[in-house]
């Protein structure tokens, strides 16, 4: 029963220390403060993919393949990623450490080790502004490859048992 109390108390205390950080601000800019300029609202998505997802169709077993996704900064200040994570090993994002201008792109580029035959959908996920993120897709067909260099060929065979 405290701990509801408590947490009642809290909640009513956060709320009405909102209330007068609005009021005060809303009351400086009655007397010609300046407000801050392009400020960005909390929570508001300023990421954004030019596409989210990439199919590679059919691919070989044994040779890595890689797309790069673009994105864009659509907010009013500079953006930076804080981490680029790939759902398995298998697949290695690698993307700059540097911020986004506003209105700026930026590239993310994906690898897949072909290692495993058969159909595949990998996730990554981008996590920006310390508690956001989008999620990328990567996805296609991994065929097995044929043994050796080239298929056999039995007419190679015959032409070198002959003896001219």
């Amino acid at each position: 029963m405290k701990k509801l109390l408590l947490l009642s108390i809290g909640f009513v205390t956060a709320l009405s220390l909102s209330a007068q950080q609005t009021d005060k601000h809303d009351h400086d800019h009655d007397h010609g403060a300046k407000p801050a300029l392009a400020m960005q609202k909390p929570g508001e998505d300023v990421l954004q993919l030019k596409q989210a997802e990439h199919d590679f169709a059919q691919i070989p077993q044994g040779k890595p393949v890689y797309y790069t996704f673009e994105i864009i900064n659509t907010g009013k200040t500079p953006l930076k990623l804080d981490n680029v994570q790939a759902s398995c090993g298998c697949t290695t994002p690698e993307w700059s450490r540097d911020e986004i201008a506003p209105g700026a792109t930026a590239k993310i580029k994906v690898g897949y080790n072909a290692a495993a035959e058969g159909p595949f959908n990998k996730t990554i996920t981008i996590t920006y502004n310390t508690n956001q993120s989008k999620v990328l897709q990567i996805k296609g067909t991994v065929w097995k490859a044929p043994e050796g260099s080239a298929p056999a060929n039995a007419s190679v065979d015959f032409l070198k048992k002959q003896s001219f």
